[in-house]
């Protein structure tokens, strides 16, 4: 299962230090599940972007910097086409050992789901890389341990 792409069109609003505020028109955790925060990639109108948003808000809201009203055309008022999409490994599209083992564990993925992309990268490329059966087994148990630890990354 591949992590869907949310597309709406929403108007941006300006925010009180300069850039902008896109309102999401839906439930991020009806969308992609459940997290503290979600760490997204996407487009908004032909401009690639990333940002994170706050998990567990009634109103979830995407804040983006004052650079993005270099283009008038994305500035403060503007109608936009905005598409999303959960960036970084997803349980999803990992090996199935490794997402079953951190399914498992429901503070393990809770974490691992609201980790920033760099973090969760990190965790996949250590048990991938290793060369034995056994020795993914272990790396996999060591993984959801710590996440389940709250570790943000591998000590």
């Amino acid at each position: 299962m591949v992590m869907k792409t949310m597309a709406f069109t929403a108007v941006a609003q300006a925010r009180p230090r300069g850039g902008i505020a896109i309102s999401l028109p839906f439930d991020p955790a009806a969308a992609w599940g459940d997290r503290d925060r979600y760490y997204l990639a996407g487009w908004i109108e032909q401009y690639p972007m990333r940002a994170v948003v706050a998990g567990g808000t009634e109103a979830p809201v995407m804040e983006l910097g004052p650079a993005w009203c270099r283009d008038p055309s994305v500035g403060a008022g503007a109608t936009l086409s905005v598409r999303l999409h959960p960036e970084g490994p997803q349980l999803e599209t990992m090996a199935s050992d490794l997402a079953d083992a951190i399914r498992a564990e429901p503070q393990a993925r809770r974490l691992f789901e609201s980790l920033a992309t760099h973090y969760r990268n990190n965790y996949v490329s250590w048990v991938e890389s290793a060369k034995r059966p056994e020795t993914r087994s272990r790396r996999i148990g060591e993984v959801v341990a710590a996440l389940a630890a709250g570790q943000r990354e591998r000590r």
